[in-house]
C-alpha cells in the first residue's frame, strides 16, 4: 500500500505540467481513470431503472431517486469537499473519495431493501464529490495554462466513457445475470481504478494551503456570488445537467414499452451513444482557443437542442442519432463552461468549481426527478418540450456570459 503523498511543495519558474511530458501522460491516465470510475458508479443505476420499479414496486419517478439520491448527496458534499481540498490537499481528497465510493457500491449491491440501496447511492454521491469537486482545480493548478482546456477536455472525455461504460455493463450483465452482480462488478472495477490513480497521480507544486475558518469560507462565497458571469455559469450548468439526466432517465421506459419493446441489453448498448461526449469535450476545449468559450458554449448548447427534438420522432436510428448530438453537445457544454470557471474566478477556485458543480448536480436530482412528473402525464413529448425550455433558458444565459465576456476583453 502506498503512503499518501504530502500536498505541498515548493513551486519553481513555470514548473507546470506540459503536453508531452511523462507528467502529462500521468495526469491524463489518472484523470482519465477517475473520470471513468466516478460517472460509471454514479449512472450505473440509469439504465436499470426500469427493473428496480419491477423488483422494487416502485414508480419511475420514486426509481429515479436511485440517481437522485447520489447526485443530490454529491451536490451537497461539493459545498465542503471543495474547501476542505482549499485547506489539506488535492489528491488526499480525490483519493479517500474514490475509495468510499468503490467500497460503498460493493455493499449496495448485496442490499434487499429499496430504502438501503437508497442510503447506499447517497453514501456513493457524498463520496464521489471528493474526486468532482476537486479534478478541475487540479488540471487548473497544475497544468501549463495552453493547454489546461485541453486537458479539462480529456478528463471530461474520460467521464464520457465512464458515463457509456456504467449504463453498459449494468445494461447488459442485468439481461444475463441480474443488476446485483453487474453494480458488484463496477465496485471492484472502480477500486481498482482508485489505486491506480493514488500511485499515478502526481502531488501538486503550486497548491498554497489556506483557511478553513467559516469566515474566510463565508467572504469568498460571498465574492463568487457577486461576480457578474460565475453565477450564470452556476445555473447553466444546473441547466445542462438537468437536461441531460432527464433524457437518460427516461429514455429506457419509453424504448422498453411499445411500439419498441428493445430488451434491456439493447437499451444498455445504446449508451455508445456516450463516445460523442468523449469526442466533442476535447475538441470544445480545442474549439475556445480559435472561437472563444461564448460562441462554443451557445453551439453546443444548440446541437442538444436539435438533437432532443430529433428524438422526438419513432424511429429507432433517429431516436439514436438524436441521444448522441444531446451527448456530445452536453459534454462539449460542460467542457467550456467548468473550464470557464476557473478563469473566472478571483480565488478561492475550488470553492468556486464547488458551487458550479453543485448547481451542477443539483440539475441532476431536481430537474431528473422532476422530468418523471412529465414523463407519466405527458409521455416523451412532454420530455422533449421540457428539456427543450430548459435548454433555450441555457442558450439565453450563454449569449449573456459571451456579451460579458467580450467587454471585458474591451475594458482590458
Amino acid at each position: 500500500m502506498h503512503a499518501i503523498t504530502p500536498q505541498v511543495s515548493t513551486p519553481v519558474k513555470d514548473d507546470f505540467i506540459k503536453r508531452g511530458t511523462p507528467q502529462f501522460i500521468r495526469v491524463t491516465l489518472a484523470f482519465f481513470s477517475a473520470g471513468l470510475a466516478t460517472f460509471a458508479l454514479l449512472y450505473c443505476m440509469q439504465p436499470i431503472m426500469p427493473v428496480l420499479s419491477q423488483e422494487f414496486g416502485v414508480s419511475p419517478a420514486a426509481s429515479s431517486l436511485s440517481l437522485s439520491a447520489a447526485t443530490g448527496m454529491m451536490a451537497i458534499g461539493l459545498l465542503f469537499t471543495g474547501p476542505i481540498s482549499d485547506a489539506v490537499g488535492r489528491k488526499n481528497v480525490m483519493v479517500v473519495g474514490m475509495m468510499l465510493a468503490a467500497i460503498c457500491t460493493i455493499v449496495c449491491s448485496v442490499m434487499t431493501s429499496w430504502h438501503a440501496i437508497l442510503l447506499m447511492r447517497a453514501l456513493i454521491g457524498l463520496s464521489l464529490s471528493g474526486v468532482a469537486a476537486v479534478a478541475m482545480t487540479y488540471l487548473s493548478e497544475e497544468i501549463h495554462p495552453s493547454v489546461v482546456a485541453f486537458s479539462i477536455g480529456l478528463y471530461i472525455s474520460g467521464n464520457s466513457i465512464g458515463g457509456m461504460s456504467g449504463r453498459l455493463v449494468t445494461g447488459v450483465l442485468t439481461d444475463f445475470a441480474s443488476w446485483r452482480v453487474a453494480v458488484a462488478f463496477l465496485g471492484v472495477f472502480s477500486l481498482l481504478s482508485a489505486s491506480m490513480f493514488w500511485k499515478i497521480l502526481p502531488a501538486s507544486r503550486h497548491f498554497r494551503a489556506s483557511s478553513l475558518r467559516p469566515r474566510k469560507l463565508m467572504i469568498n462565497f460571498k465574492l463568487h456570488w457577486r461576480d457578474s458571469g460565475l453565477p450564470l455559469l452556476f445555473a447553466e450548468g444546473f441547466l445542462i445537467m438537468g437536461s441531460f439526466v432527464t433524457m437518460f432517465n427516461y429514455i429506457g421506459y419509453r424504448l422498453l414499452g411499445a411500439p419498441y419493446h428493445l430488451s434491456q441489453a439493447i437499451v444498455g448498448i445504446l449508451s455508445i451513444a456516450y463516445l460523442m461526449g468523449t469526442y466533442s469535450s476535447p475538441k470544445a476545449g480545442a474549439l475556445t482557443a480559435v472561437y472563444g468559450r461564448g460562441p462554443v458554449l451557445i453551439g453546443s448548447l444548440l446541437l442538444m437542442l436539435v438533437g432532443i427534438l430529433i428524438t422526438a420522432f419513432n424511429p429507432v436510428w433517429l431516436v439514436f442519432i438524436g441521444m448522441a448530438m444531446v451527448t456530445g453537445g452536453f459534454f462539449a457544454a460542460h467542457s467550456v463552461a467548468s473550464g470557464w470557471i476557473g478563469r473566472r474566478a478571483k480565488r478561492a477556485k475550488g470553492q468556486a468549481s464547488s458551487l458550479y458543480l453543485f448547481s451542477y448536480y443539483a440539475g441532476s436530482s431536481v430537474a431528473g426527478t422532476l422530468g418523471g412528473v412529465f414523463w407519466h402525464r405527458f409521455s416523451w413529448v412532454g420530455i422533449t418540450a421540457y428539456i427543450c425550455v430548459m435548454l433555450l433558458i441555457a442558450v439565453g444565459i450563454g449569449y449573456r456570459l459571451m456579451k460579458l465576456s467580450e467587454s471585458r476583453i474591451a475594458r482590458s
